[in-house]
């Protein structure tokens, strides 16, 4: 740094003398004087005195700018770097990686706006609570994760997943008809009945869930597809558990081909 300062320095310094003996040449003889040794030689210090410490404190400063402005460009990329992972966390349910509830149905809003097509699945564990009360809640949270995977397992790219509940879990399949959700919610069901799970070394505990879904509606707004939705996971439940209830879905041969 030091070294190009210098160089750009002289150098200018080298033009400012030339640029005055220049002048001195041309002006002094005009007007009927005689330049002799002394005028050559104040025309040829004054520039390099004055220029060179002019010039050099100049770009010493212009790079101390330069520097000063890549350093709070880097300290702004890195804020805003950190910025993004923070809002990202504090999008993420802790436990799952899904989405937590508010950002499930701030994403399941923005989605309903830019398309009419669609299906929301609530999926939840069924006899949860036995698990807990059983083996513990560390227990509790690795079934919890497995049901997660498995449902990460069923859905198709794209779609939005949420953690909305303690074992409720979102999903809004973007512009899945009625007969490519219930393919989807039969898949998420199976992927989390063969789950292998086993609590504490002890035999495998059965893990299932109960799926209740509805179809998007142009008219039909994020509070009343969740009621809709809602309130066919509450005939899942009523109907046995382990099993899919999407609004008055197929019939069942089409239903049994769909799955």
């Amino acid at each position: 740094m030091i070294r190009s300062i210098v160089l750009k320095a002289g150098l200018v310094s080298m033009a400012a003398m030339m640029a005055s003996l220049a002048i001195v040449a041309t002006i002094v003889p005009l007007l009927g004087g005689v330049v002799d040794g002394n005028a050559w030689l104040m025309s040829a210090l004054c520039p390099l005195l004055i220029a060179f410490p002019a010039s050099a404190h100049t770009f010493w400063q212009n790079d101390r700018l330069r520097r000063a402005h890549r350093e709070l460009a880097r300290t702004h990329a890195e804020l805003a770097a950190a910025h993004r992972r923070l809002a990202e966390k504090a999008a993420r349910d802790d436990m799952t990686g899904m989405l937590n509830r508010e950002s499930f149905f701030a994403a399941l809003d923005q989605s309903r706006r830019k398309t009419d097509r669609g299906a929301l699945l609530l999926v939840d564990a069924d006899h949860f609570k036995r698990i807990n009360d059983n083996w513990g809640h560390l227990v509790g949270d690795d079934a919890l994760l497995a049901i997660a995977a498995a449902i990460g397992r069923g859905v198709r790219t794209g779609d939005v997943l949420g953690r909305i509940g303690g074992e409720e879990f979102g999903v809004f399949l973007i512009g899945a008809s009625e007969r490519e959700a219930l393919r989807v919610a039969e898949r998420i069901r199976r992927e989390v009945e063969t789950i292998r799970f086993r609590a504490t070394g002890e035999r495998d505990v059965p893990l299932t869930v109960s799926v209740g879904g509805t179809i998007c509606t142009t008219e039909a707004s994020v509070s009343n597809l969740m009621r809709a939705a809602d309130q066919r996971l509450y005939a899942a439940k009523r109907g046995g558990r382990n099993r899919v209830v999407l609004d008055d879905a197929l019939p069942p041969a089409a239903a049994s081909a769909a799955a």
